[in-house]
């Protein structure tokens, strides 16, 4: 409760929960470059599991095998574990960080 003479606003308590605060963190999906995939595959992957346009999934791919990483896609844990998993599974290295 404020008071009338009480210089301190009143403030209402809430909860909040460590798991909602973990999960709207940033983090960043990192694909990294090898010797196997093609150009055209990894812009493929890109453009189905991140929706990268075709600009975008081929600037990521050149990134990639200049700089051998880059991170395709900037969200929660929760948004990025199965685009993670989904990239693994075509053979194209990856991992949140």
């Amino acid at each position: 409760m404020n008071h009338s003479n009480d210089p301190f606003p009143y403030i209402e308590e809430s909860e909040v929960l460590v798991e909602d605060l973990i999960d709207v963190e940033s983090n960043d999906l990192i694909v990294y470059n090898d010797e196997f995939n093609t150009f055209d595959h990894v812009i493929k992957i890109l453009m189905k599991v991140c929706k990268h346009n075709i600009e975008q999934a081929e600037q990521c791919t050149i990134t990639i095998h200049y700089r051998g990483k880059c991170a395709v896609k900037k969200g929660s844990i929760t948004e990025l574990k199965p685009m993670c998993e989904a990239i693994l599974d075509a053979g194209i290295q990856a991992e949140i960080v």
